[in-house]
């Protein structure tokens, strides 16, 4: 498949400066640009998803753990400290 592309004279200026510190071809840099671009959309097109499943999921169950708790939870593991993983329940 053929692909043309029309590229800003500023962005082929920037694409060969950065091309060049690189020591490869402003083409593979721009595919691997494109390829980056694809794979962080994907990956935030998997988390949301999953966000939703999840979402769904407590719902149908009632079952969550207040965000409060969750983030002390994080706080103290960040920090090494010792923490008990919040339990879910019933939330109203």
């Amino acid at each position: 498949m053929a692909v043309s592309l029309r590229v800003p004279p500023e962005v082929k200026k920037k694409v060969a400066r950065l091309a060049e510190a690189q020591d490869t071809s402003a083409h593979a840099f721009m595919v691997q640009a494109i390829r980056e671009k694809i794979e962080a959309d994907e990956a935030r097109a998997s988390f949301h998803a999953e966000g939703r499943r999840r979402l769904a999921r407590m719902k149908k169950s009632g079952l969550g753990i207040p965000a409060d708790e969750v983030f002390a939870y994080l706080e103290k593991r960040a920090l090494g400290k010792p923490a008990v993983r919040p339990k879910p329940r019933r939330i109203a």
